[in-house]
């Protein structure tokens, strides 16, 4: 494999984790306004 595919391929790695270690804390968020914004 061509060195620069490889860190093409570890980008994308790096990108997706990043991805996904963002999207928890937004999920976490949005599933706490909605349950503040419930009348009770």
């Amino acid at each position: 494999m061509c060195p620069r595919l490889g860190d093409l391929k570890a980008l994308e790695d790096e990108n997706t984790r990043l991805k996904r270690l963002l999207a928890d804390p937004m999920l976490d968020n949005a599933a706490l306004k909605d349950l503040v914004g419930k009348k009770w």
